[in-house]
């Protein structure tokens, strides 16, 4: 994996966590809400 690939992948997460952070901030003021977020699910053969 090259640095651009990693950096791309940080802020990838980067941006997940803010999200999440933003839904738990505002579920102290509303009730339960359902976030979707995207998943990439990589299929990897050791």
């Amino acid at each position: 994996m090259t640095n651009t690939e990693k950096i791309a992948n940080a802020k990838k997460r980067i941006h997940e966590l803010e999200r999440l952070i933003k839904c738990w901030n505002d579920s102290d003021h509303d009730e339960a809400k359902v976030v979707n977020f995207t998943m990439n699910i990589e299929n990897k053969v050791a």
